[in-house]
């Protein structure tokens, strides 16, 4: 059986260990998780995991149902039509390129975000696959940090 890209976003309670016994339960199954994000709900108690991940159906069916039973997780969403973002920060050293690279970052939904006496950041937010077109068509430019934020989902 094939294994798939799935996404999981998971509503839990703020407090300590709820992002261990989660994660356990990935790696109790041999599940690599490909990216993890958290956040606080505002004005609220609770917090929203991110989870992306690839196996089978049959495994991902039962992590999901898995997740209902975790005390304190309120809401577990694994569903095919998720609007994913993810965000990547990216430093160049400074050159005679300053304006191609802005080009490129606002070609993905991007722009510079800092330029100092030998280097320019630029950060990009857009779908996962975009973010990494992104990357390979950076290369070109020598960048000297690459660092990528994960991807937060929201339900369609």
């Amino acid at each position: 059986m094939e294994d798939v890209r799935r996404v999981i976003s998971i509503i839990v309670m703020n407090e300590s260990s709820v992002l261990s016994r989660i994660s356990g339960l990935f790696a109790g199954r041999g599940f690599n998780i490909e990216s993890l994000t958290v956040a606080p709900i505002p004005d609220s108690q609770k917090s929203h995991i991110t989870i992306v991940t690839k196996g089978s159906l049959r495994v991902i069916e039962q992590i999901t149902k898995q997740l209902h039973k975790l005390i304190p997780v309120y809401k577990v969403i694994e569903h095919e039509e998720m609007i994913e973002k993810e965000m990547v920060l990216v430093k160049f050293p400074l050159g005679d390129n300053l304006a191609d690279i802005k080009a490129l970052c606002e070609a993905y939904n991007g722009t510079i975000v800092n330029v100092g006496a030998s280097m320019v950041i630029g950060m990009v937010a857009d779908e996962p696959v975009r973010i990494k077109h992104f990357i390979e068509a950076s290369g070109r430019y020598n960048p000297m940090e690459v660092v990528r934020g994960g991807v937060v989902a929201i339900e369609r």
